[in-house]
């Protein structure tokens, strides 16, 4: 029998049981809202009929809130806009200063309060009331005036904050962002939503690069190592040599690229004979190539599972429209 030491309890340092004491209490919220949403056939259809308002209505979505809740929506609306649902925060206060104006009769409105009794955006609600213009309220209250004033009501549970005091909103402000980021990702998905079209609203930084076609970094036209089908050895290795990239790739009468040569098949092919040797008796067959419509992060996984470091870039037909290294696509910031 083996005899084995238990490591000592440690003891958590102040900061430490802080930490794992608010983790706790978002994980008990979160476990709440979940257990609530797989039972409350009333709070499902509400988020059904909420992902149908906004799907469904021309304009855009205007998101409202005060203080945290105010911060939280202005998340969410960023993560709306970057999704496909044209949507902005207009603050409360502001609105009652002109900025009701932005909000228009095609709108949709999203309104958070964890009291549902915010003072400053009774303006909005009475604008609201007087246009028709639709409601969507994200309260844990669904007796205060805005859950009694809301076309779609999203009422979440009353949980304890993380604050010791119950005072400072951490785990409410939680469920309102999981709550919008659900609803976005529910429009995302209700559209159809694609990587390409996500890449259009980000086309900086790394995300930007990611999203990028792989045709957009790669080199074309006088750029690219081909030689046709039927051309001796010693020409394949001049065009080989010219262009850098250490691969030559072969052409049939088509247009379609019907095999490489690398480093790798030289040697395996290396005899006095070799320069007089047609280019199809060396090539590899059917190489690994990449679609020019695929993303770059897409065309960096692929060439790193194969462990290769070039790729042709083909359109459909399996016609060379560029050649891309791997780092390339490094340099572009794809990794």
């Amino acid at each position: 029998m083996l005899n084995r030491t238990l490591p000592a309890e440690r003891a958590d340092s102040p900061g430490v049981a802080s930490l794992l004491r608010t983790l706790h209490k978002a994980s008990e919220a979160i476990e709440t809202l979940s257990d609530l949403v797989r039972s409350d056939e009333v709070l499902r259809t509400a988020f059904d009929a909420a992902v149908e308002l906004v799907a469904n209505r021309k304009g855009r979505l205007i998101i409202s809130g005060v203080g945290k809740s105010g911060h939280i929506g202005r998340k969410i609306a960023a993560t709306m806009a970057s999704t496909g649902t044209p949507a902005f925060f207009v603050h409360p206060t502001e609105a009652s200063h002109g900025d009701l104006g932005m909000i228009a009769s095609d709108d949709t409105l999203l309104l958070l309060s964890w009291s549902g009794e915010t003072a400053e955006l009774a303006n909005v609600l009475a604008y609201a009331r007087r246009f028709d213009i639709p409601l969507i309220a994200l309260t844990s209250r669904e007796d205060s005036a805005l859950g009694r004033n809301a076309t779609v009501l999203l009422s979440l549970p009353q949980v304890a904050e993380a604050c010791p005091h119950g005072l400072a909103p951490t785990t409410s402000t939680l469920l309102q962002l999981l709550v919008g980021d659900a609803l976005a990702i529910a429009l995302l998905e209700h559209r159809g939503f694609t990587p390409q079209d996500f890449g259009i609203f980000h086309p900086g930084g790394k995300l930007g690069s990611q999203l990028r076609p792989v045709g957009e970094i790669a080199h074309a036209g006088e750029e690219m190592p081909l030689i046709a089908i039927g051309m001796r050895m010693s020409d394949a290795l001049l065009v080989m040599s010219s262009k850098g990239f250490g691969v030559v790739g072969i052409v049939d009468r088509s247009g379609a690229l019907a095999g490489v040569i690398t480093d790798g098949d030289l040697r395996r092919h290396m005899a006095p004979d070799l320069l007089q040797q047609l280019v199809e008796t060396v090539m590899s067959k059917r190489p690994r190539v990449v679609d020019e419509a695929m993303l770059a992060a897409r065309a960096l996984l692929l060439m790193q599972s194969e462990k290769i470091t070039v790729a042709f870039v083909v359109d459909s037909q399996r016609r060379p429209q560029g050649i891309v290294h791997i780092h390339d696509l490094l340099r572009a910031g794809v990794a």
